[in-house]
């Protein structure tokens, strides 16, 4: 089974003068604006750093629920910033870490057990093995 799902992006003219906007297949994001001044500034409109965030976040965020569920721990909520920092080098720019920061709250669960499921999933989710960059995990768990 594959499942294709796309962004698209539209950007003119060219340069720091450009001006672009970025849509998504399901409608979610639709001519939302980018460009120079969203991405190096604090220009209005999104980039592709903070979208690669969400991605990661959403992605990392789901795989743990699945397997704390298959873990058999259902009751619980977790809340996850995905920070993905882009370097200056020799050659432009390099995205060079995701950093998951996490809070936690699963009913019943000890430290030890929450810490190799969490390991597991970063370490699994799709989008963690799609990018070639550190990535890193801190969580607060709260056990009730």
């Amino acid at each position: 089974m594959s499942i294709v799902k796309s962004g698209s992006a539209v950007y003119k003219p060219l340069g720091k003068k450009g001006k672009g906007s970025i849509s998504t297949q399901t409608g979610a994001l639709s001519n939302q604006p980018y460009g120079f001044n969203t991405r190096f500034e604090d220009g209005k409109g999104t980039n592709p750093e903070e979208l690669i965030g969400a991605a990661h976040a959403s992605c990392f965020t789901m795989a743990l629920s699945f397997a704390l569920s298959d873990a058999g721990y259902d009751d619980g909520e977790l809340n996850t910033t995905a920070k993905i920092s882009l370097e200056k080098n020799d050659d432009g720019f390099e995205i060079t870490q995701s950093a998951l920061s996490l809070d936690a709250e699963v009913e019943g669960i000890t430290e030890d057990e929450f810490e190799k499921i969490a390991q597991e999933a970063k370490e699994n989710c799709p989008v963690s093995q799609l990018l070639n960059a550190n990535i890193t995990l801190e969580y607060r768990l709260n056990i009730e």
